[in-house]
């Protein structure tokens, strides 16, 4: 009896040992390709040959900015416009709430400029003035934007001098203020004082021959033509990542601070003229705008 129990136990380990070989893959070729990490699911496959999917940096994929869509400005008939200035200003990057101007991961120049070398955005040429009446050529917008200059370097060895190719790669930080460039007016038909923003000029800084430094515009932006843009790129928010701010949000609710630098006037002239100190400029620019807010208020009758 014994023997028979131990004859049929035999057999089923047999059995077994022969069932197990033939689900185990003895061909190299036939092993897997991919691997999962424990608890992974089909979605994170990687990949043995170098290839794989880059991972999620954040806990959503969040799409709310690049999807935005901006809302066009309110019809407006000129009958209802009683009063208008016109005001430029000057919005400094070094103040703190200035600061996400020059984020290193994404600086609003850089927006600009991506935008404007592909096509998405026409950019206009400064020296027809801030009137938006001349284009900027190609050419021109490559080498502000960088390029391969040439130079004369002396040979060390023969003392002739030869050419030289050098990369010139356009430095975002140094763009330290932006002009803007605004309407402010007196809608009768809603009875409030609005604003909108006509332009955005970065500024750049340059060394004249006679070693003199000046500030100029590098090109003129038209804002109601670059707000879509605006919208679809994210702006850093203070205190929460979360907030889905976008360039749109940042001018339109005026997340800036800014001073003026000129308003419409006769003679055509600026408030931050050589002959004139800072102080008298930042006292002009408080009388300005102390003179916008106290028409609105003069308006009503309590």
């Amino acid at each position: 009896m014994k023997a028979a129990y131990k004859m049929v136990l035999l057999l089923l380990l047999a059995a077994s040992a022969v069932a197990t070989a033939q689900q185990t893959p003895t061909n190299p070729e036939q092993q897997p390709s991919t691997f999962t990490l424990p608890g992974a699911g089909d979605d994170n496959v990687l990949m043995q040959d170098g290839e794989f999917e880059p991972p999620l940096n954040d806990i959503v994929d969040g799409t709310s900015i690049r999807e935005r869509r901006v809302l066009p400005y309110e019809n407006l008939r000129e009958a209802d416009i009683m009063w208008k200035r016109r005001i430029w200003r000057l919005i400094d990057v070094q103040e703190k709430i200035n600061l996400p101007f020059i984020n290193p991961q994404r600086p609003l120049i850089t927006i600009l400029l991506e935008a404007a070398q592909s096509g998405d955005l026409r950019v206009f040429d400064p020296i027809g003035g801030d009137n938006f009446s001349m284009l900027m050529d190609e050419q021109t917008l490559q080498q502000m934007a960088g390029g391969i200059d040439t130079v004369l370097v002396t040979d060390p060895n023969t003392y002739e001098q030869v050419e030289v190719y050098e990369e010139r790669l356009f430095d975002p930080t140094s763009v330290m203020r932006y002009r803007v460039q605004e309407m402010w007016f007196f809608d009768k038909e809603s009875s409030t004082m609005k604003v909108r923003i006509l332009g955005i000029a970065p500024m750049i800084q340059e060394t004249t021959e006679n070693s003199r430094t000046i500030e100029r515009p590098m090109f003129w932006v038209y804002y109601p033509e670059a707000r879509q843009l605006l919208a679809n790129e994210s702006a850093f928010a203070y205190g929460n990542d979360a907030a889905n701010r976008s360039w749109e949000d940042v001018f339109e609710y005026r997340f800036f601070n800014s001073y003026i630098t000129k308003a419409s006037n006769v003679l055509d002239e600026r408030i931050d003229r050589p002959e004139r100190s800072g102080r008298e400029q930042l006292l002009e620019s408080e009388r300005i705008k102390q003179e916008i807010f106290n028409y609105e208020q003069d308006l009503w009758s309590y």
